[in-house]
């Protein structure tokens, strides 16, 4: 017979991402323990302000007994917020309020991952603060983010306070952008292992539970491929078009068929291509080296009609200054062509 010390142990499994090596016994966020015939029902207190990463850890918990009980026992988990007696409600109940005063939102998309996506998205955040454009960037690649190494707010905590029934975060101001990421919520050595629901979830609150304020232009760095996030993306936000990122290699064309068609079937606008990692200038005689191939950005560009793109070079100093946290020292205006395409729409 399964007992609540059983179940306890078995909770002893799931850290915390957050939360350094702690588990969530050490954490007294098991609340309460019924085990009945075939069936344990957990209860997991979080804190007043929403926990971002609630979703994974009541999943993670009811992996964790599953895992351990008997074949065939049921398992429920339950979350209440501390201090409340009745158990929380089911779902998010989120809706586009925070976007109110949002102009455009832009995507920023890829076939395919280590094209650079995020160092594109990163560069056009800055840049068009720079010209004086309110901007924020949601770091929607919840299996990767980079949005805190690249511009060093690696272990900062967004507050977050509460208004009404809602738990209201508070993005990181840097550079004149304002980031959101779900890095900012865990360890970067950990890995989030998301089923597709739970990872949907996260992305909307990274998204729509934030108080962005007036934006010109909220940009999102999209998770890559066509699978649940980057569909969530396009069917839970009013997206006015992405750029899409890719590479020299052969594979372009299918990197950039992917975003494009997915782009098409939710009637996005696709409003340029980047070449990342399209050539390297030798620094002394200024030779352009095409290191991955000859770039084929051109003919893919017509042959999906699109009529604006950008080739970023192999760029040393840039690498550098992404891994420094320093970006705002690149003044490099590479993507200037993007920037223009953007502030036209």
């Amino acid at each position: 017979m399964i007992n609540s010390n059983d179940v306890n142990k078995w909770l002893q499994e799931v850290e915390h991402p957050a939360k350094g090596d702690k588990n969530l016994v050490e954490l007294g966020m098991v609340e309460n323990i019924e085990i009945a015939e075939g069936q344990v029902t957990v209860t997991l207190a979080f804190a007043k302000h929403r926990d971002p990463l609630a979703e994974y850890l009541i999943g993670s918990a009811k992996a964790a007994i599953i895992r351990n009980a008997p074949q065939g026992t049921q398992v429920e988990i339950k979350s209440i917020i501390k201090n409340e007696a009745a158990p929380k409600k089911k779902g998010l109940d989120l809706g586009e309020e925070e976007l109110a005063n949002v102009k455009h939102i832009i995507g920023i998309a890829s076939g395919k991952g280590g094209v650079g996506k995020s160092t594109v998205s990163v560069n056009l955040a800055v840049a068009l603060a720079r010209l004086g454009y309110k901007v924020g960037l949601a770091d929607a690649d919840v299996y990767g983010p980079s949005v805190p190494k690249m511009t060093a707010t690696e272990g900062l905590m967004p507050d977050a306070f509460q208004e009404g029934e809602k738990e209201i975060i508070v993005p990181l101001e840097k550079y004149g952008v304002k980031w959101m990421s779900i890095g900012y919520f865990a360890r970067p050595e950990q890995a989030l292992i998301w089923r597709g629901p739970m990872a949907c979830n996260a992305l909307k609150q990274m998204i729509l539970q934030v108080r962005w304020g007036e934006l010109d232009f909220l940009l999102i760095d999209m998770p890559p491929g066509t699978g649940d996030v980057p569909l969530t993306v396009f069917q839970s936000l009013p997206v006015n078009g992405i750029v899409v990122v890719t590479s020299p290699q052969e594979l372009v064309s299918m990197i950039v068929g992917k975003a494009v068609k997915m782009a098409n079937l939710m009637n996005v606008p696709v409003l340029s291509l980047v070449e990342n990692m399209s050539y390297f200038e030798c620094p002394d005689c200024k030779k352009k080296i095409s290191i991955f191939g000859e770039s084929k950005i051109d003919s893919v560009a017509s042959d999906f009609l699109i009529d604006t793109i950008a080739k970023l070079p192999i760029c040393p100093e840039f690498a550098n200054l992404s891994d420094k946290g320093q970006i705002e020292k690149f003044d490099g205006d590479y993507l200037n062509s993007v920037v223009e395409k953007i502030l036209k729409i």
